[in-house]
């Protein structure tokens, strides 16, 4: 149940002091689709959770025309509800970030007052779980496409990308034939947070010919085409392969390769990160330039994980006696 005085909700509509539609310019503003969908379905929840209903243009006017401490209580409340329900640490940070984007945006435009700084997240730790598959098993997806029909070797061609070059999901959705250079062995990838600008990453010898081969079996192409399409019998023409066709794919190779958990994408990239890093020994500096990471600290996490000091020490003490 809302907070919301009643009072103001009143002489809101009643003046009709309706300020834009802020939640829509809010989500207009992101580039990514699923960052798009995730504001979108973070900010109903808080709406229809504290404001009784849809976040309609009124509603969230509303919300925003409250005085500083009147809307410091409510979020507060919205938290401590999320927490009692038993949500995950990640999942009310993100909601209450979603709120917090709303309100800033809002005063930026000169139609809120206060802001919502001092509404903190709860601690959380990013990437408990780095684990993907093992290398013997990723040998064994990429052993299934036989290389026979079209499907296999852009199948092959993909999980080749995403093996050596630890790349995301969506940056391998997004890729235009324009951006395969085999004579430079090169992609120019649309990294994640990087807005419009495209970086080029290096391919290996067996990367740029896997591709090659698949674009021979593609026939002529235009540059601005999508490099990998979608080959289901109920797509027609050379529609983009989407990001539920690729993890779909994914975990159909995974478990033709008598893989037992469903394989995904991301658990493609931990992999690779956590094979790079035993590769190297450990060299995190070099891993960081494959994971394109932002953070150093994020590659940590990996090789904490890859070597597992904590059980080495643990190990150690249980030794002494």
């Amino acid at each position: 149940m809302t907070n919301l005085p009643r009072e103001i909700v009143s002489n809101d509509l009643i003046l009709g002091n309706i300020c834009p539609n802020i939640v829509q310019m809010l989500i207009a503003d992101k580039r990514s689709e699923n960052t798009k969908k995730a504001y979108e379905r973070d900010l109903t929840h808080f709406s229809r959770t504290m404001l009784n209903g849809d976040p309609t243009p009124e509603r969230i006017s509303t919300f925003l025309t409250l005085e500083q401490f009147e809307a410091f209580q409510l979020v507060m409340s919205y938290k401590a509800m999320m927490l009692e329900n038993g949500l995950s640490e990640a999942t009310v940070n993100r909601r209450l970030a979603a709120v917090r984007s709303l309100v800033n945006l809002a005063r930026r435009t000169g139609h809120c007052s206060y802001d919502l700084k001092d509404v903190t997240g709860e601690k959380n730790k990013a990437y408990r779980d780095t684990s993907g598959i093992t290398v013997k098993q990723m040998k064994a997806m990429l052993d299934v496409p036989k290389d026979v029909i079209a499907k296999d070797i852009r199948d092959f061609a993909i999980l080749r990308i995403l093996w050596e070059n630890a790349l995301r999901r969506s940056e391998v959705v997004k890729l235009n034939v324009a951006d395969f250079n085999a004579e430079d062995r090169t992609l120019a990838i649309l990294g994640k947070g990087r807005g419009s600008q495209k970086e080029k990453i290096s391919i290996s010898e067996k990367v740029a010919e896997a591709v090659l081969k698949w674009l021979s079996v593609r026939g002529d192409v235009q540059p601005n085409e999508p490099l990998f399409i979608a080959l289901d019998r109920a797509t027609k023409g050379s529609k983009r392969i989407t990001g539920e066709g690729l993890a779909q794919m994914i975990a159909t190779i995974g478990k033709q390769a008598g893989i037992s958990k469903k394989v995904t994408p991301h658990m493609i990239r931990h992999t690779s990160i956590t094979a790079a890093l035993e590769a190297t020994n450990g060299n995190v500096s070099a891993v960081q330039k494959l994971s394109r990471h932002a953070k150093v600290e994020t590659v940590m996490i990996y090789d904490d994980n890859r070597t597992d000091k904590q059980k080495e020490v643990t190990t150690l003490l249980a030794d002494l006696f």
